[in-house]
C-alpha cells in the first residue's frame, strides 16, 4: 500500500496552521473541481484533495496519521501492527468522500455514508495507538559518567491539547547513570508522543554523547590521555 504524503497534496508544510491548510484546501478543490477543469486527472486529483483535508482538518485524525506517517516510505508496502484496529469512521461530508484511496482506508477505515464521525460509536473504543518514541541526544560532561549526575533537558514537542495540536516546551530533570557511554540510550518511560483513542504514550530515548574534555578522550570505557614528550625524553625517559 503506497503512502500518501497529505501535506504534499496540499502544498503546505508539515507545521501548517489549520487556516493555511483550510485556505490550500480551498484554491485547490476550486482548481480541481471537474466540472471546472478540464485537465484529464482533474476528477482524481480532486478527491485527492478532499481526502487529504478530511485527516488533515481534524486534530485527532491528522496527529495518527503524523505518528504512522512517518513509519512508511514511499513505494513501500504499508503493514499496520497486528493489533491495530483501523476503527476510524467518517460521515462522508467532504467533497470527494466515497472515492478515498486505498491507503485512506487502510489508516482510517472504510467511510461510511451516514455513519458515526470520528470518536463516536463502537469505532472510538476498538482504536487505541499506542505514542511513538521520541529519540534525541544529551551532551554530558566526562565527570558524569565518573560520579553520576543530573542534568536539566528541554524539549519541544507536539501534543493534542483541547483538540487542536500544538507545541509546548518542557523541561525533564535526567538522571545520567555513572559508568555511562558514548552511545548509549537513557529511556523516560511515557515521555513521548501521546497515544491516540486513550493509548499510552511513547516513550523518549536519549543518546549519550560526551563534550569534548580539554585533556582526556573517551572510547567505550577506556579513556586516552595525550601527553605531548619531547624526542629527547622519548629516547632517555624522564
Amino acid at each position: 500500500m503506497e503512502f500518501k504524503d497529505y501535506y504534499q497534496i496540499l502544498g503546505v508544510q508539515r507545521d501548517a496552521t489549520q487556516d493555511d491548510i483550510k485556505r490550500a484546501y480551498r484554491k485547490l478543490a476550486r482548481k480541481y473541481h471537474p466540472d471546472v477543469s478540464k485537465a484529464p486527472d482533474a476528477e482524481t486529483r480532486f478527491k485527492e484533495v478532499g481526502e487529504a483535508y478530511e485527516v488533515l482538518k481534524d486534530a485527532e485524525k491528522r496527529a495518527a496519521y503524523d505518528q504512522f506517517g512517518s513509519r512508511w516510505k514511499q513505494g513501500q508496502d504499508f503493514r499496520p501492527p497486528p493489533d491495530w484496529d483501523a476503527g476510524f469512521e467518517f460521515s462522508g461530508d467532504v467533497a470527494g468522500a466515497s472515492g478515498f484511496s486505498d491507503f485512506f482506508e487502510t489508516l482510517f477505515g472504510r467511510a461510511r455514508s451516514g455513519g458515526p464521525g470520528f470518536g463516536q460509536g463502537h469505532g472510538a473504543g476498538a482504536l487505541r495507538i499506542r505514542g511513538q518514541d521520541h529519540h534525541a541526544r544529551i551532551l554530558v560532561d566526562l565527570e558524569d559518567s565518573f560520579r553520576g549526575a543530573t542534568r536539566s533537558v528541554t524539549l519541544r514537542a507536539p501534543e493534542v491539547e483541547n483538540g487542536r495540536v500544538t507545541t509546548r516546551e518542557r523541561t525533564l530533570n535526567v538522571k545520567v547513570p555513572r559508568g555511562i557511554i558514548a552511545g548509549q540510550r537513557i529511556r523516560l518511560p511515557g515521555q513521548g508522543a501521546p497515544g491516540i483513542g486513550g493509548g499510552e504514550k511513547g516513550d523518549l530515548y536519549l543518546e549519550a554523547d560526551f563534550r569534548p574534555h580539554p585533556l582526556f578522550r573517551a572510547e567505550k570505557r577506556d579513556i586516552h590521555l595525550e601527553l605531548p614528550v619531547t624526542p629527547w625524553e622519548a629516547a632517555l625517559g624522564d
